[in-house]
C-alpha cells in the first residue's frame, strides 16, 4: 500500500456509555479510540452495480495500515468519522499477500444507534 493513498485523517470510534452534557446522566453514545490515516474508496460502478443486486448495504472501503488498526482493535462494531461523514464498519479484511501490511473495512454510510 503506497502511503500517498492513505491521504484522510479519520477518527476511529466504539459504541460506549457517554455523559450528557446537559443533564449529567449516562446515555448510549460514541468514545473516540484513536485516529489513523486512511484511504477512502466508494465502489466501483461495477460494484455498486453486484452490491445493489445483492442487497448490500456496502458502499465502499476504507484501507488503513494493519499495526493501527490491530493497536486500536478495529472490528466491525465500530465506525469511522470523516468530518461530517459517518462511515460504519461492516467487517475487517487483512491484506491478500501478508495479512499483515493493511487492512480494508468495507463500509455503509449513515448514523447508526448514536
Amino acid at each position: 500500500m503506497r502511503a500517498g493513498k492513505l491521504r484522510h485523517r479519520c477518527t476511529i470510534e466504539r459504541p460506549a456509555e457517554v455523559q450528557d452534557p446537559d443533564t449529567g446522566a449516562m446515555v448510549a453514545g460514541w468514545e473516540v479510540v484513536g485516529k489513523a490515516w486512511m484511504a477512502i474508496e466508494p465502489l466501483s460502478v461495477r460494484g455498486f452495480i453486484a452490491a445493489n443486486a445483492a442487497q448490500s448495504e456496502v458502499k465502499g472501503q476504507l484501507v488503513m495500515r494493519f499495526n493501527a488498526g490491530e493497536r486500536m482493535g478495529v472490528n466491525s462494531t465500530m465506525r469511522v468519522r470523516k468530518g461530517r461523514y459517518i462511515y460504519n464498519i461492516e467487517g475487517v479484511l487483512p491484506d491478500k499477500d501478508s495479512a499483515r501490511e493493511y487492512l480494508t473495512l468495507p463500509y455503509s454510510e449513515g448514523v447508526n444507534d448514536g
